[in-house]
């Protein structure tokens, strides 16, 4: 399985940006598939994911609320819809994805490339 992460770039405090996800080699539609970011000279931190169906999400504090996960089986892609953005949103993000159902565990198998968000004040 490889993924791709796009749509990152630079926005102002309170703007909004949409990041894709898009996988190839594996039809990943029974995957578990999730974002995490990783801010300079911080660690990698969990901030969304989405289960195989889509019916259920689960978000790290920081977001809920602001962030929106979502996926699209028929195109293999996963979204993550970025609003009200924070300085403190500014990362790189990166997409994965595990052939697991377990929403909650933190381990994944698959990783893309990540993609820059800055938010400038």
């Amino acid at each position: 399985v490889q993924l791709q992460a796009s749509g990152g770039g630079l926005v102002q405090v309170g703007g909004s940006l949409r990041l894709s996800c898009a996988a190839s080699g594996r039809a990943v539609s029974t995957y578990t598939m999730a974002w995490f970011r990783q801010a300079p000279g911080r660690e990698r931190e969990f901030v969304a994911a989405i289960s195989w169906n889509g019916g259920n999400s689960i978000y790290t504090d920081s977001v809920k609320g602001r962030f929106t996960i979502s996926r699209d089986n028929a195109k293999d892609m996963m979204n993550l819809q970025m609003n009200s953005l924070k300085p403190e949103d500014t990362a790189v993000y990166y997409c994965a994805a595990k052939d697991s159902m377990a929403l909650t565990t933190r381990m994944y198998t698959y990783w893309g490339r990540g993609t820059l968000v800055t938010v400038s004040s």
